[in-house]
């Protein structure tokens, strides 16, 4: 049976950097991937490009992008958190650009991607450090034995479908459920169950959003600039965002609904809780976010009245982009042939209501085949945050999507791997 000071589950950003930390302690370190390859799903991040963290300053502002959980990752970010990460890639090549967001991404070079450019970092530190690497290893389960009188467990062994491993500590590092093509598909929730782990339910996050109305897809991949998406509950306002959106078939997408799409859940069990009619959870569309309503009027009725025989899907034009014209004209009840000189001031009227608010009711998630993280995870209440050790079972550890940790898009997500991959892979 082969012997090692510490095995990591999982290959992906999280694991690798635990087993770089873990080999800098002089530790004989395993890493045990599924796949043929590691970070499969690290190179698809940022379509290639690999938004690896942001350059907000302000650490509690950065905290406070991660909601109530956000607290748990203090202390790891004190020993590695968005300043150290920076400081660690520029150590090893990575020339780094911040863009819009204080997104940061890897200078291009040649024909390589900024994600095999951070990919291949890692592997040349796994391989400074004599890391090894089983490749196409499933884990099947891990032994847990209960210790007696110390209300704790230990891990004994790990099994694959070859054979028997032993370490002195393992550290989890699957990832969640999203993208499962890449190989995440929850096999660490079952093996923190195993060790007597709570597991917070799981959903998609960072995902489109699904909408009851089907004439979306009448502007399928329209792409809308600086508009406002407003979530509601009944009259409640949920929350606001001001961005980029994008019409699918089947609803929305794009920063600001991805961004969105975490609490939804939350609000349409809460709206039922509240007694709330079905379809109470709605989007709400401003096309014209810096108009009011009566300015975007004036402003219709003059571009109309200058128009002539323009007709009004032609006017429209001045309006909205092009592909978004089939949508208004489907929600509008005026003839698409009529001449601007000739609709009535009622109908400008609900015209400009429409540009000020497009109404969706949404109706759930697209799959984690379409999410770029998981909400939910291995309970933080059941983790050391200053070791990522399990509270439950002495010599078991947890790094990245795999916990219940989940941040807005723009580099948030890469950095819990990280920060809690680094605290992990050092130990304590």
């Amino acid at each position: 049976m082969k012997q090692f000071d510490t095995i990591v589950i999982g290959g992906g950003p999280a694991g690798l950097m635990a087993a770089i930390q873990a080999s800098s302690r002089g530790e004989r370190v395993l890493v045990v991937e599924k796949n043929a390859s590691l970070g499969e799903k690290l190179l698809l991040s940022g379509r290639g490009r690999c938004n690896f963290t942001n350059g907000e300053e302000d650490i509690q502002a950065f905290l406070s992008r991660y909601g109530e959980n956000g607290r748990f990752l203090h202390s790891a970010f004190s020993r590695f958190g968005p300043a150290q990460t920076l400081d660690f890639f520029h150590r090893h090549g990575v020339e780094t650009v911040m863009e819009r967001g204080k997104r940061v991404f890897p200078v291009p070079v040649g024909s390589g991607t900024g994600s095999q450019r951070v990919l291949d970092v890692l592997l040349r530190l796994c391989k400074k450090g004599d890391v090894r690497v089983f490749r196409s290893t499933a884990v099947k389960a891990l032994k847990v034995r209960r210790l007696p009188g110390e209300g704790l467990a230990r891990v004994e062994r790990l099994i694959t479908e070859r054979e028997e491993l032993e370490a002195g500590r393992y550290i989890i590092a699957t990832g969640g459920r999203s993208y499962p093509k890449t190989g995440s598909t929850g096999d660490g929730y079952r093996f923190a169950q195993a060790a007597g782990h709570t597991i917070v339910p799981t959903y998609p996050a960072l995902v489109p959003i699904k909408t009851r109305e089907t004439w979306v897809k009448l502007a399928h991949g329209c792409n809308l600039r600086n508009v406002n998406l407003t979530a509601l509950a009944g009259d409640k306002k949920l929350e606001g965002h001001f961005g980029e959106m994008e019409f699918t078939n089947f609803g929305v997408s794009g920063p600001i609904a991805m961004e969105m799409s975490s609490r939804v859940p939350d609000w349409m069990e809460a709206a039922k809780k509240a007694g709330l009619p079905e379809g109470s959870v709605q989007l709400s569309l401003d096309l014209k976010p810096a108009l009011p309503r009566e300015k975007l009027r004036a402003r219709v009725a003059q571009d109309f009245q200058t128009s002539g025989s323009r007709p009004f899907s032609g006017a429209l034009r001045k309006l909205v982009p092009g592909p978004l014209v089939p949508l208004i004209l489907e929600l509008s009840d005026v003839p698409h042939d009529k001449p601007v000189a000739y609709v009535s001031s009622e109908e400008i009227d609900e015209l400009a209501r429409i540009l000020k608010d497009i109404r969706l009711t949404v109706n759930g998630l697209w799959s984690f085949n379409n999410a770029v993280v998981t909400r939910g995870g291995v309970c933080l209440k059941e983790v050391d945050p200053g070791t990522m050790r399990s509270r439950l079972c002495d010599n078991l550890y947890f790094a990245g999507e795999v916990l219940d940790l989940n941040g807005p898009s723009g580099g948030f997500n890469l950095q819990v791997c990280w920060s809690t991959g680094c605290v992990a892979g050092l130990g304590g």
